[in-house]
């Protein structure tokens, strides 16, 4: 190949297709992370094992160049026309720089001609599995100068046991984050987006546990859809899972963040109200049995109108003062606003 042909220059050059290997980057979500202990560590070992005062992780962005770690350097980051690292990404392994000052691709720098008046620069790819290279493991000195072969060596394992450490967070967050779903899913209901019954009563649990230790009010409320089946009957289960979906979605934008509101089973919710006293759960109770009755839900061309009897208990800290107790005294509430024409509160 011509030798013009190899010519870089920093402030246009970019690799093949370069949008991809942005990407590739980004996908770790490294970008803008705190410091971190074991890449500052590699950084400082690279220095050290390489014989000169500076080293970085640096991450090639697509208009910057940002350190992830860096030894006798400041962290941030500068313009990728600014930067010797924007070489690490046009294709080499490695790129080594005896001279800074005498290459005519970084004698113009800004740590070329300013301090700390960088002469020497040695850096290899930090390349992912799918064969991106995304930054650079590099090594710097104000005197010129070269590795020998040993120290080549060595600064190329480092830059590999910094992209596997790159790969292990990133596999940890994906890990971390495919929990949090596994959670999600163990503790909520797909139909509603509320708490399922298990998280509930676990949730309940803790909330009774507190109540008692600081003598505050906890209540709790018992919802159950009127004449539900006749929905399901009438309009088919998909209607009636679409009018559980609406019913869930105005429990979550009518409670508090501290309220637990969670499907007690079929078409009965349960609302767990801590710090709420009677008289402020039976107020909520009125205000969600009439929004529930103001709720609309369509299945085709027809509106379904659906309604709610709800049952209101609370601790008094004797009688009542067990998850059992409250919920049994809620239901018994519900039961009695059943009995007394549905679509009401009693308590």
């Amino acid at each position: 190949m011509p030798a013009a042909q190899k010519i870089h220059i920093l402030g246009v050059a970019r690799p093949p297709a370069d949008q991809f290997r942005v990407a590739a980057l980004q996908r770790y979500k490294i970008l803008d992370t705190p410091p971190c202990d074991d890449f500052s560590f590699l950084a400082e070992l690279a220095a050290k094992l390489c014989g000169v005062p500076y080293a970085a992780v640096a991450l090639v962005d697509a208009e910057r160049v940002w350190l992830k770690a860096g030894h006798g350097l400041p962290l941030g980051s500068v313009p990728r026309q600014d930067s010797y690292c924007a070489l690490a990404v046009l294709g080499e392994a490695a790129t080594e720089i005896a001279d800074l000052s005498a290459d005519y691709r970084t004698a113009h720098l800004p740590l070329t001609v300013g301090a700390p008046h960088m002469r020497m620069y040695s850096g290899v790819a930090l390349t992912s599995p799918d064969g991106f290279q995304i930054g650079s493991l590099c090594v710097m000195d104000s005197r010129p100068g070269a590795l020998d072969e040993e120290q080549r060596r060595t600064l190329a394992r480092l830059g590999r046991q910094v992209m596997a450490l790159i790969e292990l967070r990133a596999n940890q967050r994906t890990l971390d984050s495919s929990q949090r779903e596994l959670e999600q899913l163990a503790l909520g209901d797909e139909l509603t987006g509320l708490h399922n019954r298990r998280s509930l009563l676990q949730r309940l649990q803790f909330e009774v546990a507190r109540a008692k230790r600081f003598r505050t009010p906890l209540s709790a409320l018992m919802i159950d859809l009127d004449d539900f089946k006749g929905v399901n009957d009438g309009y088919g289960h998909a209607a009636g899972d679409m009018v559980l979906a609406n019913v869930g979605r105005l429990l979550r934008e009518s409670v508090r963040v501290i309220d637990i509101a969670g499907r007690y089973g079929g078409e009965v919710l349960c609302v767990v109200l801590p710090n709420t006293p009677r008289e402020g759960a039976g107020k909520l109770a009125e205000t969600l049995r009439a929004k529930l009755a103001a709720q609309l839900h369509t299945a085709g061309a027809r509106v379904v109108e659906v309604t709610a009897s709800i049952g209101v208990g609370a601790f008094d800290h004797m009688g009542i003062a067990d998850a059992e107790s409250l919920l049994r005294q809620a239901d018994e509430a519900l039961r009695r606003a059943k009995d007394g024409g549905r679509n009401r509160v009693a308590s």
